[in-house]
């Protein structure tokens, strides 16, 4: 979503940090392309304006103009007031009232109120373990309240059964009854929507509001609609006032100027974002991480988040296993491709590593789509067990037999295989004993530079587990890496020489074969 502005304000930031002084001429310039950037981007005009004139007030003093490194305490203005303006700090949907709790959704036709209620019922069910009963209030729209239904089936979460013939405020008074009586903490009620905002829409939103007396009111608003939507936010909150925003679609190429300007306007704080059409991809609304993504510094906290989520932790400690005695073979490969797609592909995954934003453009470059993971996997799929577990097997005949098998041709099957030799020369030095191995010595050394002292080195060269970290505690790693130098864009990571232009820096020497990029990814056109 933020990529074409993230774009263009990594230009413009990298300009002033590249310079050794700055004066008021170069503060101005800069911020007359900041401005141009987040216009073109659809933020509303007077939150552009109010961005540009605080970031300005602050970056023309003179404790900046004469700071050390005055491109540098640019961008930290730029970032913090990209907070500012996103929010401040993430909020949550407020569960802390008497059960069961009542959360209305309202929201134009098509913005996704239905499918968002069953995944704020799914998330609630997973992660808060609550028990949640789902109603629809759409009368109108024909087989609203069957496909409300369905999706409870689906993710396993209660719906009020339909009587024809009641009104949408009957069925909300209902609903609240049905939750007492069957020991629900949250109902959840799916209003109906128009195809634009109307009088009589209104006049129900306030009615269904009065008698079923909502905790919060979340509007559904499509992020690709830009400026209407904030239009429409602040319609609803004047009429029927709402207590927070839930943004869909924030996966698509739309150019974030919603997301950027709802908050400022209507000052209702966004809670959640969805990120796909399945029920698990709906996440939280951090400000901070955002703001991150957007001037190219990663989100490692959202990254760490996700793997916990999608790892399995049982895989993970064999993995582990294998790589202390040296061994990786190609079923193992394909556990890490299938992960890296689960996780988002590698352009997720990019896109929220410090300073890696910029290598997704020579990944695409150089042909290392995420469609490359399935037909390499294809490919270790056509192998038998034996091949799996002892490459050394496939010679001319049986490499024909494979491409065969999976649509591909021997030189594709070669590729995977110099990958998969490369990975495995990198697990047995990682899990070698000289030292404690070299995954040992990393740790330690970025323990070290982020002021953890010893925690993470005497971990014996494993990770942690990412499902029992507390997320201030995920926080409270993020500023330490940042401090550290891993949140500049283009900072790279401490230890690493620098990850846009390879894992250069590890014990002196580089891995075999990286090419200037990621291990096992040979052919990265190397950095300038």
């Amino acid at each position: 979503m933020f990529e074409n502005l993230q774009d263009r304000l990594g230009s413009i930031l990298n300009g002033l940090t590249g310079r050794g002084a700055l004066s008021e001429a170069d503060v101005s310039a800069a911020l007359r392309e900041v401005r141009r950037a987040l216009l073109e981007a659809d933020v509303a005009l007077d939150v552009v304006r109010s961005f540009t004139d605080r970031v300005r007030e602050k970056a023309v003093g003179a404790e900046i103009l004469k700071s050390i490194k005055p491109g540098q305490m640019v961008v930290k203005i730029v970032h913090d007031e990209l907070i500012e303006m996103l929010g401040g700090e993430g909020v949550g949907v407020d569960l802390h009232a008497a059960a069961p709790v009542v959360i209305m959704m309202v929201g134009l036709q098509g913005s996704g109120k239905t499918t968002t209620s069953a995944k704020i019922a799914h998330r609630l069910s997973t992660r808060e373990k609550k028990k949640v009963l789902m109603a629809s209030l759409d009368t109108r729209r024909p087989a609203a309240q069957e496909q409300l239904r369905q999706l409870g089936a689906q993710a396993n979460i209660d719906t009020l059964p339909v009587i024809s013939g009641q009104s949408p405020t009957d069925i909300a008074v209902r609903a609240v009854q049905a939750a007492k009586l069957g020991g629900h903490d949250v109902v959840i009620l799916d209003t109906a929507g128009r195809t634009h905002i109307d009088e009589p829409l209104m006049v129900e939103m306030a009615d269904i509001k009065k008698r079923s007396n909502p905790h919060e009111i979340l509007l559904v608003a499509d992020s690709l609609t830009g400026q209407d939507a904030v239009n429409l936010a602040r319609s609803f909150d004047e009429r029927v006032g709402i207590t927070g925003l839930v943004l869909t679609r924030m996966d698509g190429d739309g150019r974030g100027g919603a997301a950027l300007s709802m908050r400022a306007v209507t000052g209702k704080p966004i809670k959640l974002i969805g990120v796909g059409e399945k029920m698990s991809e709906l996440e939280e609304f951090h400000p901070r991480r955002i703001a991150d993504r957007i001037l190219g510094m990663g989100d490692i906290v959202s990254l760490v988040e996700r793997a916990s989520e999608n790892i399995d932790a049982e895989k993970a400690a064999a993995m582990a296993a294998k790589m202390a005695k040296g061994k990786f073979d190609l079923d193992d490969l394909a556990d890490q491709l299938r992960q890296m797609q689960k996780m988002g592909g590698m352009g997720g995954i990019m896109g929220m590593m410090p300073g890696m934003a910029g290598m997704k453009d020579k990944m695409a470059a150089a042909g290392l789509d995420d469609k490359l993971f399935g037909r390499q996997i294809a490919i270790i799929q056509s192998m038998t067990k034996a091949e799996r577990t002892n490459p050394d097997l496939l010679k001319h005949s049986r490499k024909k037999r494979i491409a065969a098998g999976s649509g591909s041709d021997a030189a594709a099957i070669n590729k995977l295989l110099k990958m998969h030799r490369q990975m495995a020369d990198m697990m047995k030095m990682m899990g070698g004993k000289g030292k404690g191995g070299m995954m040992k010595q990393m740790m330690g050394g970025l323990a070290g530079k982020m002021g953890l002292g010893g925690g993470m080195g005497g971990m014996g060269g494993g990770m942690p587990d990412l499902s029992n970290i507390d997320p201030r505690q995920l926080e409270a790693l993020q500023k330490q890496a940042e401090a550290a130098g891993l949140g500049k864009p283009g900072g790279g990571m401490p230890g690493l020489g620098g990850l846009p232009g390879g894992l250069s820096g590890l014990g002196g020497a580089k891995l075999p074969g990286l090419g200037g990029g990621f291990p096992g990814l040979p052919g990265l056109p190397k950095k300038k």
